[in-house]
């Protein structure tokens, strides 16, 4: 089983980046007034944050990470390790936009620097790789930047896709303390799935060639070429709903939690309303344990449970009563994990507008 007991690592401080300019539903040309009602109840995103096409994931992540290190007073220099975790890095395939954000953060040239490109679930494999580096006390700090800027993947004449997407970046500091609770991480893949949420063209295996560029007509108000990324709605939605789920609860039953009164917040990926729900139904889990944000935001990929920290529950995670949180996130790959999490006096500061 892929599950590490990261001992000796502290969550330190949270921030969160996202573009001032608001897309309602009702205002997304591909659907009439009609469907963005229906679109508003039963997805349940009503509004995204949509930034220009100048504005990358990285520009986002390194504004929050210069005022949470700011907030925090951590020197530059004292940051051992940088993890950017994105599918829409700066320039692809190379270089790594890590390496980018090192200078441009003006950290020092013993930073080690690694790009991860695990899409939803990326904050808790940036936490696992970081975690365990710290573990061991050979690194001290490491400062975890985590967005994307997913809606420019696709087609925008592709209603399956246009209206999920909001632009965010974020930055989690991580540090080397022994007095800190253990952190738990499991992760499973199923790659078998990984038609449900692919970009087809564009890699070594499919080059660009004129014909990547070649829309075709889905139906559903579904158009797109092969360069685009795509989403297999119902195949994510039957995955979502079924692998995550079992394995939330076996991490209950692992650990003999109460759901009612060993965690204090579950924080379950945004992808939208309807799978959320299911997840919380099914799971049989106390609602006002379950935060929300993707109504105002959107499916933020990879920085969706950063997200919800920063929007939803800061002030109990800047006090200094310890608070547990079960966290869930799936997606690319297919891949799904879990984590269990302590945290108090994190710093946090307010929603960052650019």
């Amino acid at each position: 089983m892929a599950r590490w007991t990261i001992k000796n690592v502290r969550l330190a401080g949270v921030s969160a980046c996202m573009p001032k300019h608001i897309v309602k539903t009702a205002n997304i040309p591909l659907f009439t007034p009609e469907e963005a009602t229906v679109f508003d109840n039963t997805v349940g995103i009503r509004e995204r944050r949509i930034g220009p096409e100048t504005l990358c994931a990285s520009d986002m992540c390194q504004a929050a990470a210069e005022k949470l290190l700011a907030d925090m007073g951590w020197e530059k220099d004292s940051i051992d390790m940088l993890v950017f975790e994105s599918v829409t890095g700066d320039y692809y395939p190379t270089p790594p936009t890590s390496c980018l954000l090192q200078d441009r953060l003006g950290l020092s040239t013993n930073c080690f620097c690694i790009d991860l490109p695990m899409g939803c679930c990326g904050t808790l494999y940036a936490i696992n790789v970081a975690g365990n580096m710290l573990s061991s006390g050979n690194i001290h700090r490491a400062l975890l930047l985590v967005g994307d800027t997913a809606l420019r993947m696709g087609s925008q004449q592709d209603k399956s896709r246009v209206p999920l997407f909001g632009d965010c970046g974020t930055a989690i500091a991580l540090e080397y303390d022994t007095s800190a609770e253990d952190i738990i991480i499991d992760f499973q893949t199923l790659g078998s799935g990984h038609k449900s949420l692919m970009t087809p063209h564009g890699g070594f295996r499919n080059r660009i060639t004129p014909e990547s560029f070649i829309q075709e007509d889905f139906g559903n108000g579904i158009i797109r070429a092969p360069k685009d990324t795509l989403i297999d709605g119902m195949s994510v939605l039957t995955f979502a709903i079924s692998r995550p789920p079992k394995s939330i609860q076996q991490m209950i039953d692992d650990y003999n939690i109460d759901i009612n009164t060993n965690i204090d917040y579950f924080l379950i990926h945004q992808a939208n309303k309807l799978i959320v729900d299911r997840v919380v139904k099914k799971l049989k889990l106390p609602t006002e344990k379950v935060p929300y944000d993707l109504e105002e935001f959107g499916n933020l990929g990879g920085a969706s449970i950063p997200s919800l920290m920063v929007t939803r529950i800061a002030e109990p995670m800047r006090s200094n009563q310890p608070i547990k949180m079960l966290c869930s996130s799936f997606g690319l790959g297919l891949s799904w994990g879990t984590m269990i999490l302590t945290a108090n006096k994190v710093v946090i500061p307010e929603l960052i507008e650019i």
